[in-house]
């Protein structure tokens, strides 16, 4: 491979590889060589730019392996994950490996090797968590949940101590989920309070103005209507 030392020459030919649909470790190393020696101003635009091609490229792929089968599927998107995951695209990344789990859930019948885990979804709920996706991370649990009481009728010789601490976990995760969506609901209703009374407080004081205004023409009309009448009566007299 020839030397590429130039940002938009390295991103040119990342895209080219992606757009190839060559999703191998090459692809990955020239994504991480873009990624290193960067000071922050240019990493943050390279990763922008990187950000953005992706997400483009993943919905055409996505659209292209729509007829394919669920390992090809599955294949594709953990790779897109890898390379959202690079990029720092954490939405992205989430994005998909949500959907790459209830895929597998929704071909677990034809393809049991295909069954999420307990602690897959658990995982999964830690890290939307982490990253501010709260309600993701509560249906995260809840499947959790599920998995857990599934894995327990299948197998009812399960360490019964070992089950209750993973869903102690399961429901301690859970809840701090749902303090977070709570307070995040807060956190808005206060917000457009605030602005409301912003809002209140302009149009008041807009209003004072316009009194004060309004009184204080009135007060100068009557003075020069006073030193009117006063300068007809001199005259008169």
């Amino acid at each position: 491979m020839r030397n590429i030392t130039s940002p938009a020459q390295q991103i040119s030919l990342f895209r080219s590889r992606i757009q190839s649909r060559s999703f191998d470790d090459t692809t990955v190393g020239i994504l991480e060589s873009i990624l290193v020696s960067k000071n922050v101003e240019s990493l943050n635009r390279v990763r922008s730019a990187l950000k953005q091609l992706l997400k483009d490229e993943s919905l055409v792929i996505i659209r292209e392996i729509h007829e394919e089968s669920v390992e090809i599927k599955l294949l594709c998107t953990d790779f897109l994950v890898h390379l959202f995951a690079l990029i720092g695209d954490f939405e992205s990344c989430l994005a998909l490996r949500y959907e790459a789990l209830i895929m597998r859930e929704q071909n677990t019948t034809p393809n049991p090797k295909l069954r999420v885990s307990y602690k897959e979804w658990l995982n999964f709920a830690e890290h939307s968590l982490e990253n501010g996706f709260y309600s993701i991370a509560n249906k995260a649990c809840e499947k959790a949940l599920m998995c857990s009481e599934t894995n327990h009728m299948a197998n009812p010789e399960t360490d019964e101590f070992l089950e209750d601490v993973i869903i102690k976990r399961i429901k301690r995760l859970k809840d701090a989920a749902l303090l977070s969506i709570s307070s995040k609901s807060v956190q808005a209703q206060a917000a457009a309070y605030m602005k409301q009374k912003e809002v209140e407080r302009s149009t008041q004081f807009t209003n004072l103005v316009e009194t004060k205004s309004f009184g204080s023409s009135l007060f100068r009309n009557g003075i020069k209507k006073n030193n009117l009448r006063r300068l007809h009566d001199h005259q008169r007299l």
